[in-house]
């Protein structure tokens, strides 16, 4: 009995000790800013990924993939702490946004170009046949362009069914620029748009993972999306031509190799419509951060997770299949944030 109320004694203050010690941490905890971000969802998964690392370092984070014009849209009404978006804003966008913003280059990455034809693998899309399918030109899977880049391949005499986005999107943004890059016609009917005015007969889906969804369950299907987004859902991937005439499959050393020779102005925004090195449909994506958040708080968050994200977060990049920021350029964008996020 005395042995127990000693050991009774000890637990007790023991207890105590512990709260005493953890109460300045538990403090801390509740009184982190949250940051909520909204937008595309291009990089959706390595956002996720960011947000569960960040926490180890005292950081939170929410992301909700909704669209690049969702990400752009809300960025303007001031409805997030910050927005995405795989289609950096235009002037037009940007001097819409009352606080300021700033275009923050996160990630890198292929957009793949997904397809549903059981028994075909390796398929090869040049650059005459893949503006053709999603401009409508192209309709049959055994159409002679298609099948004069696959000698031996039993392409079936079938509808060719396109996916494409359903909401504003940067990863249609990304796909369109190159389609409308290498084909006069592409252009002139579709366009390079972040929701372009698609043919009648394409089915449409919200998302990545909803093209991804309905490229899987059609036979004959053919979509676009993010890598990640086709590694996941263990969907066939084409291979598509570069100007070099070299068909090259959407890898994240491809994608490396198309982003390599990209020059960043002050404002960080750039475009990559083809590319003669890698794989050609590449991209990159943007955080969106406010010039002037309402309270020191919550702008040194802001600061601090770019920092985070650029940095510490960066060794994330590559497992998801996305491209790294150069050090040069994040080193450069640390900076901006830093000197003018108030």
């Amino acid at each position: 009995m005395v042995f127990s109320s000693i050991l009774n004694r000890a637990f007790t203050a023991s207890a105590i000790t512990t709260a005493v010690v953890f109460a300045p941490l538990l403090t801390s905890v509740a009184q982190a800013e949250t940051l909520t971000g909204a937008g595309a969802s291009f990089p959706a998964p390595l956002y996720q990924r960011y947000a569960q690392q960040m926490r180890k370092a005292g950081l939170t984070m929410n992301y909700q993939a909704c669209g690049s014009s969702c990400g752009i849209r809300q960025t303007i009404q001031e409805t997030v702490d910050f927005g995405g978006s795989d289609a950096a804003m235009t002037n037009t966008e940007m001097s819409k946004v009352n606080r300021g913003v700033i275009l923050v280059p996160t990630a890198g990455g292929a957009v793949s170009v997904v397809y549903n034809l059981p028994g075909v693998n390796n398929l090869k899309l040049s650059r005459q046949v893949l503006p053709g399918i999603f401009s409508g030109q192209i309709t049959k899977w055994n159409d002679p362009k298609i099948k004069k880049d696959n000698p031996g391949v039993n392409l079936p005499n079938s509808t060719i069914r396109s996916v494409v986005r359903a909401d504003g999107s940067g990863t249609t943004f990304i796909f369109t620029n190159h389609l409308s890059n290498i084909s006069g016609y592409f252009k002139g009917r579709i366009g390079t748009s972040k929701k372009p005015k698609w043919i009648k007969s394409t089915l449409r889906s919200k998302g990545n993972s909803g093209v991804a969804a309905t490229v899987k369950q059609t036979p004959g299907a053919i979509g676009y999306v993010t890598q990640a987004y086709a590694k996941e859902n263990n969907l066939k991937t084409a291979l598509v031509q570069n100007s070099s005439g070299q068909f090259v499959a959407p890898t994240l050393q491809a994608a490396n190799d198309a982003l390599s020779s990209v020059q960043f102005p002050s404002n960080y925004r750039v475009f990559v419509g083809d590319s003669s090195k890698g794989y050609p449909i590449v991209g990159l994506t943007w955080m969106m951060v406010y010039k002037k958040y309402p309270t020191p708080a919550k702008a040194q968050a802001v600061k601090n997770m770019v920092k985070w994200v650029l940095t510490e977060g960066q060794k994330y990049n590559a497992q998801l299949n996305y491209t790294r920021i150069p050090s040069s350029v994040a080193n450069q964008v640390i900076q901006t944030v830093n000197s003018n996020v108030k």
